[in-house]
């Protein structure tokens, strides 16, 4: 039976934790033509949810993801957020409502991509977020297309490493993707002991490409045991001329030796900025070398459905540091951004605790 109404957290507005809400009385949404009702089995800690909350996006604010931002309007990464609004974009679930036109089987274990591509012909690379333009994960139960979502029942993984992957798993293979990566290229990643550098040091050794990533010596090894064959220390800059490839999720007052540090012809590749979103750039270092950048967030379906052929194969499998009871997300969010913990933290709503 599907109750009437649902817990779950509510982002009332930007600011600080004090802005997420317990509520015990969020009507459950009813499946329309083409849509799928997730009961949720667990959902990812991710930036993107607490740099949403705080206003980080909104272009006043030029401070590292997690600083307080102050009074913002369009604080959301397209502007304005409608709010109430529960976010999570990373959803691991099991459907079991569906409407009109939809073949999921009730009970199939689904997940999806934070980033639901809606492409048009003037817009080739428009999309809505997860938790953001749409209700998200944090909640009992979520509404969905079914379009935008994937069967990974038959997965080896468990719901929580599951829902670990869409985000992190996400946005680094569309990077790889972006730029390039293949066999035998030399690939830099930036903050790659978090989720999306895990993740991307783990993809690029699928690849088969050489794998250096910048972290902390307390995270070497963890970083080493996802793929990485060398570590540069953060902060330090990579020697000129050494890569093909930078994947950067950090960003920054090392961005200039980021560029400088890539071979002529090779590719820098961006999808956040936690040290800092405003940089400074010699252009001469960009075109005298043919450098290309890119920036990523558009995901194409490919990108997803490739982490799902991964997942369902065993393939791949994410650093889970700890899991919390969804009413404690200020608490999952305040230790994800002492960025003590490597790799995800994943959140348990309490109608079912996930395997």
């Amino acid at each position: 039976m599907i109750p009437e109404t649902m817990r779950g957290v509510y982002l009332t507005g930007h600011g600080g934790p004090e802005m997420l809400e317990w509520r015990e009385n969020i009507p459950v949404p009813c499946p329309g033509p083409e849509q799928v009702l997730v009961r949720v089995s667990a959902a990812g800690v991710n930036n993107t949810d607490i740099n949403t909350r705080i206003g980080w996006y909104a272009s006043e604010v030029t401070g590292a993801t997690g600083d307080e931002a102050g009074d913002v309007e369009a604080g959301g990464h397209a502007g304005a957020l409608d709010f109430p609004r529960i976010q999570g974009g990373d959803l691991c679930g099991r459907v079991v409502a569906v409407g009109d036109g939809v073949e999921f089987l009730l009970g199939a274990r689904v997940t999806g991509p934070i980033n639901l591509p809606r492409p048009t012909d003037e817009m080739p690379t428009a999309y809505i977020a997860l938790g953001s333009e749409l209700d998200g994960a944090f909640a009992e139960y979520c509404l969905v297309e079914a379009s935008d979502i994937y069967d990974v029942s038959v997965s080896p993984l468990t719901d929580v490493e599951i829902a670990a992957i869409p985000c992190a798993f996400g946005t680094a293979e569309n990077l790889l993707t972006r730029a390039g990566v293949s066999c035998g290229q030399s690939v830099l990643v930036t903050g790659a002991s978090g989720g999306v550098g895990l993740a991307a040091v783990q993809l690029a050794k699928l690849r088969r490409a050489n794998v250096t990533g910048q972290t902390t010596a307390a995270k070497a090894d963890i970083v080493r045991n996802a793929g990485a064959a060398d570590i540069l220390e953060r902060e330090v800059a990579p020697s000129a001329r050494a890569f093909d490839v930078v994947i950067d999720v950090v960003g920054g007052t090392i961005w200039p030796e980021l560029i400088r540090g890539l071979k002529p012809g090779g590719h820098y590749a961006v999808s956040g900025a936690i040290a800092g979103p405003v940089v400074e750039a010699d252009l001469r270092d960009i075109y005298l070398s043919d450098i290309t950048i890119h920036g990523c967030t558009y995901q194409p379906i490919s990108v997803f459905q490739r982490l799902v052929d991964l997942m369902n194969a065993g393939d791949i499998r994410p650093l889970v540091s700890g899991t919390y009871a969804l009413q404690d997300i200020g608490q999952a969010q305040a230790d994800f951004l002492s960025k003590t913990l490597p790799g995800k933290l994943v959140l348990l709503p309490p109608s079912e605790g996930a395997k």
